[in-house]
């Protein structure tokens, strides 16, 4: 596999990745009481606690986007290969 097929898995990888970040987050703001009551059925839980699961997984999950596919993708771009 060359470095320019790398990089662009890299970006598509990135662009999917936001795009699933995003599609949660509307999702939660949109949905967030219908979820809640989906989730508290089958877990005991806060609405506190619902909110900072998610925000706590978004936060998670944007940092992993930006380690795995957007540094490595910056790094393969900036040497220029």
């Amino acid at each position: 596999m060359t470095p320019f097929e790398i990089k662009q898995i890299l970006l598509w990888s990135t662009c999917i990745n936001y795009a699933i970040l995003f599609t949660w987050f509307f999702v939660f703001m949109v949905a967030r009481n219908t979820l809640y009551f989906f989730h508290a059925r089958f877990f005991r839980l806060t609405v506190d606690t619902f909110d900072a699961i998610h925000y706590a997984g978004m936060g998670i999950y944007k940092l992993s986007i930006l380690m795995f596919n957007l540094v490595p993708w910056l790094a393969i771009t900036i040497i220029g290969t």
